[in-house]
C-alpha cells in the first residue's frame, strides 16, 4: 500500500451520439423505426497521482486546437470537442496546483484523440513516457495507413519523446501502481491498478467507457471496439480484480461517475 495522492483534471467535454459509448443504446423497433438519437455530452478528464517515487500524469486529454484544424472534421462531427480551446494542459494542470515541470513520468493508458493531445508538451524532454508497445506500434499503423483505427491524430504522438515501453501484460514501475493491460476498445490499452493506503482503485480507461459497459457487460459501440472477445475477456480480469482487492472501479467517460470522483483520492 502507497501513501500517495490522486488528483482528478477536468480536460472539457465531446459531444457525441451515445451509440459510440454502448453499443444499440438507441435501437428501432417497429412501431417506432426511427428513435430520437441520445446526443450528450461525455466528460474529458487526467489524473496527476503524486507518488513518493514520481509525479505521474496519468494520461494527457485533448488537444487545445481541436476545433481549430488539430483534429481532421470527420472526428470533429462525431466526437465535438467544443470547449478544447479552454483546456490547455498547461493551464489545467496549473488551477490544479500542478506545473508541466513537475510531472516526472506520463502514463498513456492508449493513444486515441482524447488521450494523447496533450503529449507536445513533453517532446524533447526526458520525461519518460509509458505505454504499451502493442498501442504504439497500433496506433502508427493506424494513422500512417488506411487500416486500424481512426480515431488516432499522428500529431497527437509523432513527437520526440522518451517513450518508455511496457512490453508485458502487467507491469509495476511504481511501488503499489500496476499498469495492466485490457485489450479490446484498442489492443494495447492499459488501465492502472493503484493499492493506496485505505483503498484499491482500478483506473480501467476507455476498456469501459461508461457503467453499462461493465455493469451489463454491453460493449462499446460504433467502431471502437477492435475485439470483442479481448473486451469480454478483459472486463472478467477487472471484475477479478475487483473481487480480490474489494477494489473501486472508476470508468473512462461516465459522466455520472466522474461527478463522484471529481474531489479525487488521499486528500
Amino acid at each position: 500500500m502507497v501513501d500517495a495522492t490522486i488528483d482528478v483534471i477536468y480536460r472539457g467535454g465531446l459531444e457525441c451520439d451515445q451509440n459510440y459509448m454502448v453499443e444499440g443504446r438507441t435501437v428501432g423497433t417497429h412501431d417506432e423505426p426511427n428513435p430520437d438519437l441520445e446526443y450528450d455530452e461525455i466528460p474529458v478528464w487526467n489524473l496527476v497521482i503524486d507518488h513518493p517515487e514520481a509525479t505521474i500524469l496519468w494520461d494527457t486529454g485533448s488537444h487545445h486546437d481541436a476545433l481549430d484544424g488539430h483534429w481532421p472534421e470527420d472526428l470533429v462531427q462525431a466526437f465535438y470537442p467544443y470547449d478544447a480551446h479552454e483546456h490547455r494542459l498547461d493551464d489545467d494542470l496549473e488551477q490544479a496546483g500542478y506545473s508541466i515541470d513537475d510531472i516526472d513520468a506520463v502514463f498513456q493508458t492508449h493513444l486515441h484523440l482524447d488521450h494523447a493531445g496533450g503529449l507536445e508538451f513533453f517532446a524533447g524532454t526526458d520525461v519518460p513516457v509509458y505505454v504499451h508497445e502493442k498501442e504504439l506500434k497500433f496506433a502508427y499503423y493506424s494513422a500512417k495507413t488506411e487500416a486500424g483505427s481512426g480515431a488516432y491524430v499522428l500529431e497527437d504522438f509523432d513527437h520526440d519523446l522518451n517513450w518508455e515501453i511496457i512490453h508485458r501484460d502487467r507491469e509495476e514501475r511504481f511501488e503499489d501502481v500496476e499498469f495492466v493491460r485490457f485489450p479490446g476498445h484498442t489492443p494495447g490499452l492499459t488501465g492502472t491498478v493503484v493499492h493506496l493506503d485505505d483503498q484499491t482503485l482500478v483506473f480501467t480507461g476507455d476498456q469501459v467507457y461508461q457503467a453499462p459497459n461493465y455493469e451489463d457487460e454491453a460493449p462499446l459501440g460504433v467502431g471502437l471496439l477492435w475485439g470483442k472477445t479481448e473486451w469480454q475477456e478483459s472486463i472478467h480480469r477487472i471484475k477479478e480484480i475487483e473481487r480480490r482487492h474489494d477494489a473501486e472501479v472508476v470508468y473512462g467517460h461516465d459522466a455520472e461517475q466522474f461527478e463522484a470522483i471529481r474531489d479525487g483520492w488521499g486528500r
